[in-house]
Order: C-alpha cells, then sequence, then structure tokens
C-alpha cells in the first residue's frame, strides 16, 4: 500500500555545552518554540485505542533531543534497565531513523515511561545489533514519572520524557556521519504497550501493513535538519 509520506523540519538550537544538562533541553524546547507533532494514526482496526501522543525534535552540533507527552488511561512501567529489557510491553516511546545516505541500516530507539528501554541497529527486523549498556548509557533520559518501574497505576495518567542523544551513536553504520546539518532523512515516531491493560500501536507517519509492525522503513517520513 502507499501511503503519504509526512516531513518535518527539524530546528537547530546551540548550548553552551556539547551535553547540556536535560534541564536545559527542556527549557531550550521553549525558548525556541519547538512545535509539538501527533502520533495519531491508527494503522489497525485491531488495535483502535487512542491515547493523546505528541512528540518534538530539535538538533544542535552533537546531538538529537526528543521530547515526548503522553495522556492516556493508566501507565505501565515494569523494566528498570536497558539493553536486555523490552520496553515495547510497557508504554513505550520510539524514535526509527536512517541516519546514512550510503547505508540503509536503520536505528531503534524504544523507551519505557520511565525511560529505559533498547537502542539496536541493522538492515531488517531478523538482522538487529543490541547496543549494550556501554552504549545506551550515553543516551540521558528524564521522566516526570521518574525512573523506577512501578508496575501500572490505573485512571488517566499524562507523563513527559526528554532524551538526549549524542550523534555520534549513528556513526557506528557510517564513520563518515559526522553531523545532520542540512540533510534529509528517513524516519518515524512510535507509542505503543503491547502488555498494557489496552495494547495501542500508534505512529507518526502512516503504516500500510497488514498487522501492527514498526520495523517498517518504506513507511518512514522525512526529516529535514537545519
Amino acid at each position: 500500500m502507499k501511503l503519504a509520506l509526512m516531513t518535518l523540519i527539524v530546528a537547530k538550537v546551540a548550548f553552551s555545552s556539547p551535553a547540556p544538562e536535560i534541564k536545559e533541553v527542556k527549557a531550550k524546547f521553549d525558548e525556541a518554540g519547538i512545535e509539538w507533532n501527533a502520533i495519531d494514526k491508527i494503522n489497525w482496526d485491531s488495535h483502535t485505542y487512542k491515547p493523546e501522543v505528541a512528540f518534538r525534535i530539535m538538533h544542535s552540533d552533537t546531538e538529537i533531543y526528543l521530547q515526548y507527552k503522553v495522556k492516556e488511561n493508566g501507565v505501565r512501567a515494569t523494566y528498570g534497565y536497558d539493553a536486555t529489557s523490552r520496553p515495547w510491553t510497557d508504554d513505550c516511546v520510539e524514535f526509527f531513523v536512517i541516519p546514512s545516505n550510503v547505508d540503509s541500516s536503520y536505528f531503534n530507539l524504544e523507551i519505557n515511561a520511565v525511560g529505559h528501554g533498547i537502542f539496536n541497529w541493522g538492515p531488517n527486523r531478523q538482522e538487529r545489533y543490541r547496543g549494550d549498556d556501554s552504549v545506551i548509557s550515553q543516551i540521558r533520559r528524564e521522566s516526570s514519572l521518574g525512573s523506577e518501574p512501578f508496575g501500572t497505576i490505573e485512571g488517566e495518567q499524562e507523563w513527559t520524557i526528554t532524551i538526549a542523544i549524542p550523534k555520534k551513536l549513528y556513526a557506528v553504520r557510517d564513520t563518515n556521519l559526522a553531523d545532520f546539518s542540512g540533510r534529509t532523512i528517513r524516519a518515524n515516531f512510535y507509542k505503543c504497550g503491547d502488555d498494557t491493560a489496552t495494547p495501542h500501536y500508534l505512529s507518526w507517519n502512516p503504516i500500510g501493513t497488514p498487522k501492527p509492525q514498526f520495523h517498517t522503513p518504506e513507511y518512514f517520513g522525512y526529516l529535514k535538519f537545519e
């Protein structure tokens, strides 16, 4: 199925440090007027639950910054560690991206509601290389729900998570990838929860597969980095 692909301009910002504290990143999102973008595509009739989810993104010379905000009925966070966790079974936000123009491998960052998750890469869903703790520890994260797993909290919940990703982590497949500035790359943003009270699978760019599947680079939209 052919679907229209969305395009988003990613603003470039400056910090006094190559790795600013998360509180500085959160403030910069507001100061720079970075707009929110909805993750609201229901792609499969089998899963129609639709939490309110949005993201915003910006970048500096050294890092990519993401911020997600979520409003949903109940929240699940059972994993309190990275690398070998299964964040997609919790309430989870995700960023899939093809950073290189010479290598079609894509990276998937999947983070649960308390900031723990995975950072993997490879050419397809079956051939994935798993980032270990030494890699994921370089990705700074801060959730409004804290960092400790709590199982499931019922009732209406709202939470926000801010993430800082060093660009150098994307150079593992293309050593010439020094920066994203002035480039257009492919990406998609997701919200899911396999084992939540109401499993759900939302995306920024629409997906045309017959059943839930996020490893679909052919449906990635476009990010134009300033």
